[in-house]
């Protein structure tokens, strides 16, 4: 275990206890990715086309195969990936939808560009995913669906949750755009419900800078999907274009990128979740912070990143922002979270008249700005997350990182 080093804070003068974590640069490109871009961009053959061979058709059976799901349908990125499945599984305007109240703005944002309104739900402040007791209590006869999200890609309970949504006979779509390649009980996440979708913009473990993609194992479900993510086209090709629709698929650049960077994804979570472990266990010995629980059956990680919290009172009562202004200072790549550490209630796109546009007029809309659900305030005030790349450092880099927290902890009274 590192000892602290320095008796002065680093953000006072004093030396970095995390000088020597070397986070890798990120995105890191494989040579079948780059090999595979060259060649689409010598072949121009650039659009995804349905009568021949592509790169992205290639990387949508890749992807299918590794998160074992039947049918993958690539689109433009992951909020687009929400909409097509949103579509796909029925949702009309006016649907209410339960979306978890803590992740980025896309998760309901996608249910409002489909005419729907999002009704947050709280989570659980020791997994950060959404609350399945808190869905059961918000089901109403105007509930159509749920979308919750794999928060950094640790599962949501799925053994309590897939329940209440087949007993309610609600949709139900798992955001997964923080879980590639996580698992429930041996199975992959996105296929545990009507449709999961995934994101693989920049900061994503799987990446291509943009894009994203649609899961499913339901025929029918995967039918209206590829009918929705291409200008409502009938899938037969027969008779024409039945849905109005807009253009979401997949370039073949990002196809063939995907083929390659996908191969990296194993090896790099397996480091991911070694470094993890090795980080949880320095963690839990530091009176005032929290990790995540060990669930057995989580029995594979996806990273987004990773998150723990840390109790105020503990900690000479500073503030977050100060905490981990601290941390930062020390050398560890340390911040709030991915959505600038507000509950998704408290965002202003949805206020009403900002809704207008996509809501029907006629529909009554919870007063969102007044909204206080106690698991993500608790979440709010004191969670910090660490990046996914930052666990692909070594095992001593995870061991700065809680002697950094050790220091900031045994030198509280300097920020106070």
């Amino acid at each position: 275990m590192s000892q602290t080093a320095d008796s002065t804070l680093a953000i006072n003068g004093g030396d970095e206890a995390a000088a020597n974590l070397a986070v890798p640069d990120w995105p890191r490109l494989s040579e079948t990715g780059r090999e595979n871009v060259i060649d689409c961009l010598d072949s121009t053959h650039w659009c995804k086309q349905y009568d021949a061979a592509t790169y992205a058709e290639a990387f949508e059976e890749a992807f299918a195969a590794y998160h074992d799901a039947d049918h993958a349908i690539g689109v433009t990125n992951g909020t687009t990936a929400i909409q097509v499945a949103l579509r796909a599984v029925g949702l009309r305007p006016g649907d209410e939808v339960l979306v978890t109240a803590y992740t980025w703005v896309s998760t309901a944002m996608a249910v409002v560009l489909c005419g729907g309104i999002p009704r947050f739900v709280d989570v659980d402040p020791n997994t950060y995913n959404i609350d399945p007791a808190a869905v059961r209590n918000a089901i109403t006869d105007e509930t159509a669906g749920v979308v919750g999200v794999h928060y950094a890609g640790y599962p949501i309970d799925l053994d309590e949750l897939v329940p209440i949504c087949e007993e309610h006979d609600l949709f139900f779509i798992e955001d997964c755009a923080h879980a590639h390649g996580s698992e429930w009980r041996g199975k992959k996440v996105g296929t545990f419900g009507d449709a999961g979708t995934f994101s693989f913009q920049q900061s994503k473990s799987l990446t291509a800078g943009e894009g994203g993609i649609v899961v499913m194992n339901d025929a029918r479900v995967a039918e209206l999907a590829k009918c929705v993510h291409w200008m409502g086209r009938d899938p037969g090709g027969k008779l024409g274009h039945i849905l109005n629709a807009s253009n979401h698929r997949i370039s073949e650049f990002l196809g063939a990128l995907l083929v390659g960077q996908l191969e990296q994804l194993p090896e790099q979570n397996a480091r991911r979740q070694a470094n993890e472990a090795v980080l949880v266990e320095e963690l839990s010995g530091i009176e005032g912070i929290h990790t995540k629980p060990r669930d057995d059956r989580i029995t594979n990680r996806g990273y987004f990143c990773l998150n723990f919290r840390y109790e105020p009172s503990v900690f000479g009562d500073i503030d977050r922002e100060t905490f981990v202004e601290a941390l930062q200072a020390e050398g560890v790549p340390a911040h709030l979270g991915t959505h600038n550490a507000e509950p998704l209630y408290r965002q202003l796109a949805f206020v009403r008249e900002r809704l207008a546009t996509h809501v029907p007029s006629t529909e009554e809309l919870p007063n969102y700005q007044t909204m206080h659900l106690p698991g993500v305030e608790e979440i709010a005030r004191t969670n910090v997350t660490l990046t996914h790349q930052t666990l692909l450092a070594d095992r001593e880099g995870m061991e700065a990182i809680a002697a950094a927290v050790r220091k900031v902890k045994a030198h509280t009274e300097e920020l106070t």
